[in-house]
């Protein structure tokens, strides 16, 4: 997926609420990407996936990206 834009039919992007030990899933599609501690980690998963514009998504607060059961940006146990 190399040189796709989140709306161009990329799958949902999802990070799940904080786990009971810290970091947040996240996930595009069926896809599990890893265990985010930070948005720094979150940007590079999503980048690994073939998302260009990864760091402006995270950090531009765009609605592409789905924050479950938890606030934005807060990766603290859940």
């Amino acid at each position: 997926m190399t040189g796709t834009r989140a709306g161009d039919g990329f799958p949902e992007i999802v990070v799940q609420r904080p786990a009971p030990g810290g970091g947040r899933r996240v996930t595009v599609g069926a896809v599990r990407l890893g265990l985010a501690h930070s948005d720094r980690d979150v940007i590079e998963f999503l980048r690994r996936a073939g998302l260009d514009d990864a760091d402006q998504l995270v950090l531009g607060d765009s609605p592409a990206i789905q924050w479950r059961g938890g606030r934005p940006h807060e990766y603290g146990a859940g």
